[in-house]
């Protein structure tokens, strides 16, 4: 169980996957992806939206996130602590930050996917 407690921390190498390369029989555990595709297809799957907790043209900061400048978050069914933004704003972010977004899949899909995430610099 200690495994699924971190996302990253121990793991020494995160395969990187697109649309055209996952497969959900042979990926299993943190992937790490910047293939719009998949990000917006797991967003739909967790009803993930993009969200900033900075401040922008599109509108105020509403939290004190301290990454870098790169504060792209996902907001959730009744856990919206960030600032919507569209997605067009939440990939230039992510492009203009070089980010990679990293999140956990299952080869049995039974199971409920995994809502961690992490977005980081490769």
């Amino acid at each position: 169980m200690e495994a699924k407690s971190e996302l990253l921390h121990e793991q020494k190498h995160v395969p990187t996957v697109t649309a055209e390369t996952q497969r959900p029989d042979t990926v299993v555990g943190p992937v790490a992806t910047r293939d719009r595709d998949l990000i917006t297809g797991w967003a739909a799957r967790h009803q993930a939206e993009p969200a900033t907790g900075e401040a922008t043209l599109s509108g105020p900061a509403t939290a004190d996130v301290h990454d870098g400048g790169a504060a792209i978050r996902f907001n959730f069914p009744g856990f919206g602590r960030f600032r919507p933004i569209t997605w067009d704003e939440w990939f230039q972010d992510f492009d203009r930050h070089g980010l990679t977004f990293v999140y956990e899949e299952s080869p049995d899909p039974a199971e409920a996917p995994s809502p961690r995430y992490r977005i980081s610099r490769p």
